[in-house]
Protein backbone atom coordinates (compact mmCIF):
# COMPACT_ATOMS: atom_id res chain seq x y z
CA UNK A 1 0.00 0.00 0.00
CA UNK A 2 2.96 2.16 1.05
CA UNK A 3 4.28 1.40 -2.20
CA UNK A 4 1.03 2.38 -4.27
CA UNK A 5 0.73 5.69 -2.64
CA UNK A 6 4.00 6.46 -3.45
CA UNK A 7 4.20 5.76 -6.94
CA UNK A 8 1.35 8.22 -8.13
CA UNK A 9 2.49 10.97 -6.12
CA UNK A 10 6.15 10.99 -7.38
CA UNK A 11 4.90 9.94 -10.82
CA UNK A 12 2.15 12.85 -11.08
CA UNK A 13 4.62 15.65 -11.84
CA UNK A 14 5.19 13.59 -15.37
CA UNK A 15 1.71 14.66 -16.48
CA UNK A 16 3.20 17.51 -18.10
CA UNK A 17 -0.14 18.10 -20.21
CA UNK A 18 -2.01 19.16 -17.18
CA UNK A 19 -1.96 21.99 -15.09
CA UNK A 20 -1.43 21.99 -11.37
CA UNK A 21 -5.22 21.92 -10.80
CA UNK A 22 -5.49 19.26 -12.38
CA UNK A 23 -2.85 17.08 -11.96
CA UNK A 24 -3.81 17.55 -7.91
CA UNK A 25 -7.41 16.62 -9.09
CA UNK A 26 -6.13 13.20 -11.14
CA UNK A 27 -4.04 12.70 -8.12
CA UNK A 28 -6.32 12.59 -5.73
CA UNK A 29 -8.49 10.36 -7.46
CA UNK A 30 -5.79 8.03 -8.39
CA UNK A 31 -5.23 7.85 -4.87
CA UNK A 32 -8.73 7.50 -3.58
CA UNK A 33 -9.41 4.10 -6.18
CA UNK A 34 -5.92 3.09 -5.00
CA UNK A 35 -7.39 2.94 -1.45
CA UNK A 36 -10.72 1.40 -2.51
CA UNK A 37 -9.06 -1.06 -4.62
CA UNK A 38 -6.38 -2.30 -2.76
CA UNK A 39 -8.21 -2.23 0.37
CA UNK A 40 -10.91 -4.47 -1.13
CA UNK A 41 -8.57 -6.73 -2.53
CA UNK A 42 -6.75 -7.52 0.64
CA UNK A 43 -10.03 -7.94 2.69
CA UNK A 44 -11.82 -10.32 -0.02
CA UNK A 45 -8.62 -12.34 -0.50
CA UNK A 46 -8.08 -12.59 3.57
CA UNK A 47 -11.18 -13.78 4.02
CA UNK A 48 -10.86 -16.37 0.94
CA UNK A 49 -7.58 -17.22 3.13
CA UNK A 50 -9.86 -18.42 6.11
CA UNK A 51 -12.40 -19.67 4.42
CA UNK A 52 -10.39 -21.70 2.09
CA UNK A 53 -8.01 -22.48 5.07
CA UNK A 54 -5.02 -21.77 3.01
CA UNK A 55 -2.01 -20.51 5.14
CA UNK A 56 1.62 -19.86 4.47
CA UNK A 57 2.32 -20.82 1.12
CA UNK A 58 5.43 -22.96 -0.08
CA UNK A 59 8.70 -22.15 -1.17
CA UNK A 60 7.60 -22.42 -4.86
CA UNK A 61 4.13 -20.70 -4.58
CA UNK A 62 2.42 -17.32 -2.98
CA UNK A 63 -0.87 -17.01 -0.59
CA UNK A 64 -2.67 -15.60 -3.57
CA UNK A 65 -1.87 -18.93 -5.90
CA UNK A 66 -2.53 -21.04 -3.06
CA UNK A 67 -6.42 -19.29 -2.51
CA UNK A 68 -7.01 -19.91 -6.59
CA UNK A 69 -5.69 -23.41 -6.84
CA UNK A 70 -7.94 -24.22 -3.76
CA UNK A 71 -11.39 -22.21 -5.13
CA UNK A 72 -11.41 -23.12 -9.03
CA UNK A 73 -9.00 -25.97 -9.20
CA UNK A 74 -5.94 -26.66 -11.81
CA UNK A 75 -8.11 -25.83 -14.75
CA UNK A 76 -8.14 -22.98 -17.30
CA UNK A 77 -9.63 -20.83 -14.53
CA UNK A 78 -6.21 -21.49 -12.73
CA UNK A 79 -4.48 -20.65 -15.46
CA UNK A 80 -6.54 -17.48 -16.54
CA UNK A 81 -6.19 -16.09 -12.69
CA UNK A 82 -2.15 -16.36 -12.38
CA UNK A 83 -2.19 -14.88 -15.58
CA UNK A 84 -4.49 -11.79 -14.61
CA UNK A 85 -1.73 -11.40 -11.65
CA UNK A 86 0.98 -11.49 -14.15
CA UNK A 87 -0.34 -8.45 -15.62
CA UNK A 88 -1.14 -7.11 -12.74
CA UNK A 89 2.68 -7.61 -11.49
CA UNK A 90 3.51 -5.61 -15.05
CA UNK A 91 1.59 -3.08 -14.20
CA UNK A 92 2.64 -2.24 -10.66
CA UNK A 93 6.93 -2.73 -12.60
CA UNK A 94 5.30 0.10 -14.97
CA UNK A 95 4.98 2.62 -12.22
CA UNK A 96 8.13 2.40 -11.07
CA UNK A 97 9.39 3.28 -14.57
CA UNK A 98 7.35 6.45 -13.91
CA UNK A 99 8.91 7.27 -10.71
CA UNK A 100 12.41 6.29 -11.53
CA UNK A 101 13.46 7.87 -14.95
CA UNK A 102 11.15 10.89 -13.57
CA UNK A 103 13.11 11.46 -10.51
CA UNK A 104 16.49 11.22 -12.82
CA UNK A 105 14.78 13.95 -14.72
CA UNK A 106 14.21 16.18 -12.25
CA UNK A 107 17.94 15.73 -11.26
CA UNK A 108 19.08 16.21 -14.75
CA UNK A 109 17.38 20.10 -14.65
CA UNK A 110 18.17 20.96 -18.36
CA UNK A 111 20.72 23.12 -20.70
CA UNK A 112 19.32 26.71 -19.00
CA UNK A 113 19.04 25.59 -15.81
CA UNK A 114 21.57 22.22 -15.20
CA UNK A 115 20.80 20.06 -12.12
CA UNK A 116 23.26 17.77 -10.95
CA UNK A 117 22.89 14.97 -13.39
CA UNK A 118 23.83 15.27 -17.10
CA UNK A 119 21.44 17.07 -18.67
CA UNK A 120 20.93 14.42 -21.54
CA UNK A 121 18.51 12.61 -18.98
CA UNK A 122 16.17 15.43 -18.83
CA UNK A 123 15.73 15.05 -22.84
CA UNK A 124 11.81 14.14 -23.22
CA UNK A 125 10.00 13.18 -26.65
CA UNK A 126 6.16 15.09 -27.77
CA UNK A 127 4.86 12.43 -24.81
CA UNK A 128 6.95 14.13 -22.30
CA UNK A 129 8.59 11.16 -21.81
CA UNK A 130 12.63 10.99 -20.69
CA UNK A 131 13.91 8.40 -22.47
CA UNK A 132 17.08 8.32 -21.72
CA UNK A 133 16.45 8.02 -18.15
CA UNK A 134 13.72 5.38 -18.82
CA UNK A 135 16.85 3.29 -20.58
CA UNK A 136 18.86 4.11 -17.52
CA UNK A 137 16.25 3.08 -15.72
CA UNK A 138 15.80 -0.18 -17.61
CA UNK A 139 19.81 -0.85 -17.77
CA UNK A 140 19.73 -0.97 -13.73
CA UNK A 141 16.64 -2.97 -13.33
CA UNK A 142 18.36 -5.63 -15.73
CA UNK A 143 21.71 -5.63 -13.75
CA UNK A 144 19.77 -6.48 -10.08
CA UNK A 145 17.51 -8.39 -12.24
CA UNK A 146 20.26 -11.01 -13.38
CA UNK A 147 22.18 -10.81 -10.12
CA UNK A 148 19.48 -12.03 -7.75
CA UNK A 149 19.15 -14.66 -10.52
CA UNK A 150 15.16 -13.78 -10.83
CA UNK A 151 14.42 -15.11 -7.34
CA UNK A 152 11.46 -12.43 -6.31
CA UNK A 153 11.92 -13.45 -2.75
CA UNK A 154 15.51 -12.17 -2.79
CA UNK A 155 15.01 -9.15 -4.80
CA UNK A 156 11.99 -8.61 -2.02
CA UNK A 157 14.36 -8.61 1.04
CA UNK A 158 16.80 -6.08 -0.90
CA UNK A 159 13.64 -4.13 -2.33
CA UNK A 160 12.05 -3.88 1.05
CA UNK A 161 15.25 -1.80 2.82
CA UNK A 162 15.62 0.60 -0.36
CA UNK A 163 11.70 1.28 -0.47
CA UNK A 164 11.27 2.35 3.18
CA UNK A 165 14.73 3.97 3.51
CA UNK A 166 13.09 6.01 0.86
CA UNK A 167 9.93 5.96 2.64
CA UNK A 168 11.70 7.09 6.17
CA UNK A 169 13.51 9.95 4.77
CA UNK A 170 10.69 11.74 3.09
CA UNK A 171 8.53 11.32 6.30
CA UNK A 172 11.29 13.18 8.04
CA UNK A 173 11.09 15.65 5.31
CA UNK A 174 7.36 15.70 5.70
CA UNK A 175 7.59 16.74 9.51
CA UNK A 176 10.12 19.33 9.42
CA UNK A 177 7.90 21.07 6.78
CA UNK A 178 5.05 20.56 8.91
CA UNK A 179 6.50 22.05 11.51
CA UNK A 180 8.15 24.78 9.30
CA UNK A 181 4.32 25.36 8.11
CA UNK A 182 3.34 25.25 11.99
CA UNK A 183 0.81 22.49 11.39
CA UNK A 184 1.49 20.56 14.75
CA UNK A 185 -1.40 17.71 13.58
CA UNK A 186 0.34 16.69 10.59
CA UNK A 187 3.96 17.13 12.13
CA UNK A 188 2.71 14.51 14.98
CA UNK A 189 1.02 12.49 12.06
CA UNK A 190 4.46 12.50 9.96
CA UNK A 191 6.77 11.67 13.14
CA UNK A 192 4.22 9.04 13.86
CA UNK A 193 5.00 6.98 10.46
CA UNK A 194 8.21 7.59 10.29
CA UNK A 195 8.79 5.35 13.96
CA UNK A 196 6.62 2.83 12.15
CA UNK A 197 8.51 2.94 8.72
CA UNK A 198 11.69 2.56 11.42
CA UNK A 199 11.17 0.01 12.76
CA UNK A 200 10.16 -2.02 9.58
CA UNK A 201 13.48 -1.27 8.32
CA UNK A 202 15.05 -2.19 11.60
CA UNK A 203 13.35 -5.74 11.23
CA UNK A 204 14.62 -6.14 7.13
CA UNK A 205 17.85 -5.42 8.44
CA UNK A 206 18.16 -7.66 11.11
CA UNK A 207 18.02 -10.35 8.33
CA UNK A 208 21.48 -9.80 7.44
CA UNK A 209 21.85 -9.63 3.46
CA UNK A 210 19.82 -6.35 3.41
CA UNK A 211 22.50 -4.45 5.35
CA UNK A 212 23.90 -4.62 1.52
CA UNK A 213 21.00 -2.42 0.26
CA UNK A 214 21.41 0.02 2.49
CA UNK A 215 24.98 0.59 1.81
CA UNK A 216 23.88 0.42 -1.64
CA UNK A 217 21.42 3.47 -1.19
CA UNK A 218 24.09 5.37 1.27
CA UNK A 219 26.55 5.36 -1.54
CA UNK A 220 24.03 6.24 -4.60
CA UNK A 221 22.75 8.84 -1.89
CA UNK A 222 26.44 10.14 -1.42
CA UNK A 223 27.42 9.97 -4.99
CA UNK A 224 24.37 12.81 -5.42
CA UNK A 225 25.66 14.94 -2.69
CA UNK A 226 29.07 15.15 -4.58
CA UNK A 227 27.47 15.95 -7.69
CA UNK A 228 25.82 18.41 -6.01
CA UNK A 229 28.92 20.35 -4.47
CA UNK A 230 30.86 20.16 -7.45
CA UNK A 231 28.01 21.93 -9.47
CA UNK A 232 28.52 24.38 -7.07
CA UNK A 233 25.58 23.36 -4.36
CA UNK A 234 22.40 25.18 -6.59
CA UNK A 235 19.53 26.13 -4.74
CA UNK A 236 16.47 25.64 -5.89
CA UNK A 237 16.63 21.95 -7.20
CA UNK A 238 12.83 21.04 -6.04
CA UNK A 239 11.76 23.42 -8.89
CA UNK A 240 13.64 22.45 -11.72
CA UNK A 241 10.48 20.34 -12.71
CA UNK A 242 8.56 23.03 -12.74
CA UNK A 243 10.95 24.71 -14.80
CA UNK A 244 11.91 22.32 -17.43
CA UNK A 245 7.81 21.93 -18.36
CA UNK A 246 8.10 25.39 -18.83
CA UNK A 247 10.76 25.30 -21.01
Amino acid sequence: MATGIEAPSTAIAQLGQLDDTHRRRFGRGTLALLLIIVGGLTLALTALAVRLHIGIPGKDSTQIADIAHAATGSGWLYGAFQLTSSLLLLAAASSSFQAGPGLLKALAGSPEHPGVLPSALGRTNRHHTPYWSVLVYLAAAAVIIVAAAGEEQELVLFYAVAVFVSFLVGLMAMTRFARTERKPALAWLNAMAAVAVAFTLLVNLLRGWPVLSLVATLAIGGAFYLRWVRAGRPSGIEDVEARVEAD
